[in-house]
């Protein structure tokens, strides 16, 4: 594909009406895509898909659209093979706030921006067993489907172009930014086992002003969902004691959240001259989450007597917790006429996690005790000044050099608040003790960072890039990046690219100040487990070190290939290996010696310990195939696409046990082997999706079906009591139809055949049946989902 036909390309993308600052993808993700101008992983103001030196994904609103959900990690994940998006229950705030992964990688090594501009993390850190567990990842959920233009995703290392958190790779979003034209839609869906119920009102529009000098597009989603359940009943032998039941009696509440949720964008700019242009971007939501915690029976903890008079049939506690996402972008953006153009910005992001516990009580206050509480807030706050910079260069080759260069000042912020008083005193809240005035945190820190890079079009045939960032931290150093890439087409039909970078990751504030004493469940067995941060009195005793950087060196090699017209393919391999990688370690059960010593510091009694380390060295290869073929036909087409990842992670070395662990007593790795197997196994190494839509003037079909492949989940202790979770299909289907141009009448399913995991086979593994799938599925354990729309246009 030759410069001239991307320059048209991107005429005609600004001309029907896309963002005044970026070029607007109007297609489907076929080949038509091609001619898709993008704006991530390349400063290059014209370059195309298919001219790219990295694999991009684009993923269009049409295909955000074509299922059920209103949760954006849902909709990605069923569009990239290569993202992993499961929906674990009863793991606190994680429960609410999932996390999603790309490569199989941690859900914070993978960068979010928006509008090409960094988006802020969540406050919350998973810390309970579920992918991601260890995390603090940008909770993507947040941003509405209704804003949406579309989704670039690079599936490419690009710390040297973004800093902090790009090893997997970078997944832009891009809001709507037409001053005109809009949408409104109501959807209504359920499970089919009758609950899940989901109420969504959703729109967006646009609007010129100032004689077209300005325009704002305006988008907003409210939506309702009910929790759902699928818990099995209690398969033991000690009823009524602990969190057990009677036998064949179910309590426990497993499956999806009870949400209400409302959220908002606004993208504006404004043409102050031919050669200036001011630029606004804001986005909130709030959420309304209500997730559940362990069931208590009558006798728990010894309290029958007390129970009888509050709960005299065991109870539920609900882990209730208010997310508030906000953020705004104000820049000024422009070119001198003599080929420089220029880009400043400020950024202000935030997420406030307020937690309540209800339908509890606090033992120690007896029948006084409140039945809800609330127990603290987390907080993170980020603020960022952009200044980037970009010229073409005439170096006497056939097309321009593009020169880019820029600095950044980011300042982040997170915040541990302690709960009211009866949250925490005595036994404290049952199912999520409040944070303590002692667990109060108040971390920040700083950081420097300028960058440059030359890329260019050498030859009609041959184009390369070069980046370097350097990075300089308040609380940990600095850090330099860089990365090589390269595009030769041999044809018009078969091009290779190759990428070779290093990265790095800061450890974020929420892991190195978090601290809590929580109730878990691990392998059947009931614990209250204590997260120190490393730089307590409480982790150094017990042998951790201050966290440090994870540093990363990716290698890309990838085949393009357009064979026919209509039809494109790309192969893409990638080794990503990640030194000195941050995990929380294993849940360390404490011993007499251990109790003592964290006693003798003031601390409350746990029956075990976790806190965070550089731990491990890990090793990532796999390979990425995406196709797509459109067929046309005199008054229709049948768009056709295919896609698959495999991806393999290896533990090259883990930290052994500190020293100090052998006088305590302790026999039990600092990290066990259920978390290697967490980085390893627990996620499917193969995902495939094929998938095809027909569509014509009235009528528009759409099928998909995906393979997830096998994963495992290790047990702590016993590699007897592993077990494998076989592969799946799931088949997702949905019809429109448009009785006029404005019109569109939706139904669909998803998961059509009512597809569920593989139970859990070891009853322990289970929780006695009372948990009778695995939080790691990557398609959740709900069942089929039927859903309707209606959408007017215009």
């Amino acid at each position: 594909m030759t410069r001239k036909t991307s320059l048209i390309a991107a005429a005609v993308a600004v001309a029907l009406g896309g963002s005044p600052w970026i070029a607007s993808a109007q297609s489907t993700p076929t080949a038509n895509t091609l001619d898709t101008v993008i704006v991530t992983g390349t400063r290059v103001a014209d370059r195309t898909v298919a001219q790219s030196q990295s694999p991009i994904d684009i993923i269009t609103p049409e295909v955000l659209q074509s299922t059920g959900t209103s949760e954006l990690a849902t909709a990605l994940s069923r569009a990239l093979p290569s993202l992993n998006f499961p929906r674990p229950a009863l793991t606190d705030g994680t429960s609410g706030v999932r996390p999603a992964q790309l490569r199989g990688l941690s859900p914070d090594q993978v960068l979010v921006l928006v509008n090409g501009k960094r988006r802020h993390t969540s406050a919350l850190i998973n810390v309970n067993g579920s992918i991601g567990r260890g995390s603090s990842a940008v909770d993507i959920n947040a941003i509405p489907i209704a804003a949406i233009e579309r989704v670039e995703v690079l599936r490419d290392g690009a710390s040297a172009q973004y800093g902090s958190d790009a090893i997997a790779g970078v997944v832009n979003i891009v809001l709507k930014g037409s001053g005109a034209g809009g949408s409104l839609a109501v959807d209504y869906g359920q499970y089919t086992e009758g609950d899940g119920k989901k109420y969504q009102l959703s729109g967006d529009t646009g609007v010129s002003f100032a004689g077209g000098r300005g325009s704002v597009h305006l988008a907003g989603q409210i939506s309702q969902q009910d929790e759902s359940n699928r818990a099995g009943p209690y398969q033991g032998t000690t009823p009524n004691t602990g969190n057990f039941p009677s036998i064949g009696q179910t309590t426990f509440v497993v499956g999806d959240p009870k949400v209400d949720a409302t959220a908002a964008s606004a993208n504006a700019s404004f043409n102050f001259t031919d050669h200036v242009t001011g630029y606004a971007t804001a986005l909130l939501s709030n959420r309304d989450i209500t997730s559940f915690a362990f069931y208590r029976s009558r006798t728990h903890s010894g309290q029958g007597a007390l129970l009888a008079q509050t709960y005299p049939d065991g109870f539920v506690p609900e882990i209730n917790q208010y997310s508030k996402d906000r953020s705004l972008v104000l820049g000024v953006k422009g070119d001198t006429g003599s080929g420089w153009t220029w880009d400043i910005s400020a950024n202000h992001g935030e997420n406030t996690l307020d937690f309540h516990t209800r339908n509890s009580i606090n033992y120690s206050l007896g029948t006084a005790s409140p039945r809800s509480f609330y127990d603290g807030t987390l907080k993170y706050t980020q603020d960022i000044l952009n200044a980037d910079f970009t010229k073409a260069l005439d170096w006497g080759l056939a097309y321009p050099v593009t020169l880019s260069f820029g600095g950044e000042y980011r300042k982040e912020k997170w915040e541990q608040l302690p709960g009211e008083l009866n949250s925490y005193t005595g036994s404290a809240a049952q199912g999520f003790g409040g944070f303590t005035p002692t667990n109060e945190v108040h971390a920040d820190r700083h950081n420097y960072a300028v960058y440059a890079g030359l890329e260019a079009d050498l030859t009609d045939k041959f184009s390369a890039g070069i980046t370097g960032r350097y990075e300089d931290y308040s609380d940990f150093g600095d850090k330099f990046s860089g990365k090589l890439s390269a595009r030769y087409a041999f044809t018009d039909k078969v091009a290779l690219r190759a990428t070779a970078s290093s990265g790095f990751r800061a450890p974020s504030l929420a892991q190195q100040g978090y601290q809590a004493v929580t109730s878990t469940i691990i392998n059947g067995v009931f614990f209250d487990r204590g997260t120190f941060p490393t730089t307590s009195a409480a982790a150094q005793a017990l042998g951790a070190s201050k966290l440090k950087a994870e540093t990363a060196t990716s290698y890309s090699l990838g085949l393009v290939l357009q064979p026919v017209d209509r039809l494109y393919v790309t192969v893409d391999a990638y080794q990503i290996d990640i030194d000195d990688r941050i995990a929380l370690s294993s849940n360390i059960t404490t011993t007499p010696a251990a109790a003592t010593l964290l006693t003798g510091l003031g601390l409350p009694q746990v029956t075990a310990f976790s806190y965070f380390t550089n731990g491990l060295d890990t090793r990532t290869r796999g390979v990425d195939v995406v196709s797509s073929y459109t067929v046309p036909f005199a008054a229709s087409s049948l768009e056709l696409t295919a896609a698959y990842s495999y991806n393999d992670t290896e533990v090259k070395k883990f930290a052994a046990s500190p020293a100090v662990f052998g006088p305590l007593g302790i026999t039990q790795p600092l990290i066990g082997r259920d978390e290697i197997g967490r980085i390893e196994d627990s996620f499917p190494r193969d995902k495939a999706i094929l998938s095809g839509t027909w569509r014509s003037d009235h009528w528009e079909l759409g099928l998909a079906a995906t393979r997830y492949g096998s994963f495992t989940v290790r047990n702590s202790a016993t590699p007897l009591r592993d077990q494998t979770y076989g592969d799946k299909w799931v088949l997702d289907a949905s019809a429109s139809y448009k009785p006029s141009s404005n019109w569109t009448l939706t139904v669909g399913a998803d998961n059509l055949l009512d597809e569920y995991p593989d139970r859990t086979t070891d009853l322990q593994n289970s929780t006695w049946g009372m948990l009778p799938y695995s939080n790691y599925s990557p398609f959740g354990f709900n069942g089929a989902y039927v859903y309707g729309r209606i959408r007017y246009t215009w």
